[in-house]
Order: C-alpha cells, then sequence, then structure tokens
C-alpha cells in the first residue's frame, strides 16, 4: 500500500468525520476517539471507500502495544498504524500493513535515538513533528529508507507547501480547514 495524498487528515470528532467522508481524500486518521466506537467508525469509513489509519497511542481504551496493533488489524481490519512505538511497527510489517513510525524531534539526542530506532525496524513511513523541523528531512531520508510524513503545529497551506517542496510526501493535521 501508498500513501499518495500531500494532506492526511487527523480526524477526532465526527463532525471532522463527515468532511473527511465527502471529501477525495482516500486516507484518514482516527484518534482521539475511544476504542468502543472503532468498528462502527471504521465501517463507515469503509462503506465510503476510504482507507483507515489509527492513531494507536491517541485512542481512548486502545493498549497501544504490539497487542492493540495486532486487534486492530486483526479484528478492526484498519488499514494502517501510526505509533512510536518499534515493536507496533514490526507487527505492521509482518502484517503487510501501513506502518507510520512517528518521532518527535525535540533535540539532537533524540533525533538520533529515532534515526537509529527507524534504522532496526526500517519502517516504511516516518512521520516527524513537530512541522517545522523541515530542515531535518533530507537528513532522515539519506539515514532512512522511509519515506517522510510532517506533522504537528501545521497552521496554514503555506507550511504545508513548505513541508512538501521540503521533502515531505504528505503532511497530517486535524485542522479541516487546511484539507482543501
Amino acid at each position: 500500500m501508498s500513501i499518495n495524498q500531500k494532506i492526511l487528515p487527523a480526524i477526532s470528532n465526527h463532525q471532522a468525520l463527515k468532511k473527511f467522508i465527502a471529501s477525495d481524500y482516500e486516507y484518514g486518521i482516527l484518534m482521539n476517539f475511544q476504542l468502543a466506537q472503532l468498528p462502527e467508525l471504521i465501517q463507515v469509513m469503509k462503506d465510503s471507500h476510504k482507507k483507515v489509519l489509527i492513531h494507536s497511542e491517541l485512542i481512548k481504551g486502545l493498549s497501544s502495544d504490539e497487542y492493540g496493533a495486532i486487534f486492530l488489524i486483526q479484528n478492526l481490519n484498519v488499514d494502517g498504524i501510526i505509533s512510536s512505538k518499534p515493536k507496533v511497527i514490526e507487527v505492521c510489517k509482518k502484517r503487510k500493513v501501513i506502518g507510520i513510525f512517528r518521532f518527535f524531534i525535540k533535540d539532537s539526542t533524540a533525533l538520533g535515538q529515532s534515526i537509529s530506532l527507524a534504522r532496526k525496524i526500517e519502517p516504511q513511513y516516518i512521520e516527524i513533528l513537530p512541522s517545522s523541523c523541515t530542515n531535518v528531512i533530507e537528513y532522515v531520508t539519506q539515514e532512512t529508507s522511509a519515506q517522510i510524513l510532517m506533522g504537528g503545529l501545521i497552521g496554514s497551506k503555506a507550511e504545508i507547501n513548505h513541508c512538501i517542496k521540503s521533502g515531505a510526501i504528505s503532511v497530517t493535521t486535524s485542522n479541516p480547514d487546511l484539507w482543501i
């Protein structure tokens, strides 16, 4: 599976879900929902021919470990998972769904540790936060074989365009006004 859209809508409420369903986007990320809500939300997305990504660490009541990932893939038939946990990404690879390894750049030590983990797990995709760290895209691309997504603190179309021009294949945003 391959993500071929410049904006990845992050959906955290029913109003945003309706806007996503009405959009031309194929992939959407569910986050900030309760585990009990996921089966119905996923079914709505699948019925609308959408692909479902789950931000496993932002689902209330879901264990954000490899067992939670197995549940999402096996029982809910998700198309992919976003996680900062290497074991979750490994489960995604084994089960042939999209695994997006998410990491936060707060300093050079965090960057080095994240690169080291990414080299071990070899994710197809890496999401870097915050989006203002576009200067590390080239370095991360050189050090890993992953395609880069940017997220966090996206406030304008200009910021999205800057991320894409800097080498990101996509930008995640929970702001529906930027999904246009």
